[in-house]
């Protein structure tokens, strides 16, 4: 069964990017300890340092839910709460080339 991949842009306010990337960094580890997490993998944008992006794998959607609803993401919200521009969150599913399994 393919897992879940999650694209997640998150977009600090100019005079917030240190604190905000403290911020995402405290979210590593305890979600890679989450059940269902495959990868859990922060970047940041080498031309707009104010841009992060997060590449996620899940087992499932329902596994993905219950980290979205979980206690770290919700002392990110609050801690951050005025500190970022925005966020985008977009689900996908791994499309195999002709003749690949998916994984």
């Amino acid at each position: 069964m393919a897992h879940l991949t999650i694209v997640a842009h998150i977009t600090a306010k100019v005079d917030q990017v240190d604190f905000v990337k403290g911020e995402l960094v405290k979210l590593i580890a305890p979600t890679l300890k989450e059940e269902g997490c495959v990868n859990y993998d922060l970047h940041q944008d080498n031309d707009n340092p104010a841009h992060f992006m997060f590449y996620e794998n899940w087992e499932s959607r329902e596994l993905w839910q219950q980290h979205t609803a979980g206690q770290s993401l919700k002392e990110f919200g609050t801690a951050t709460e005025g500190a970022l521009e925005g966020i985008q969150v977009h689900e996908l599913t791994h499309l195999p080339a002709s003749g690949q399994a998916s994984v």
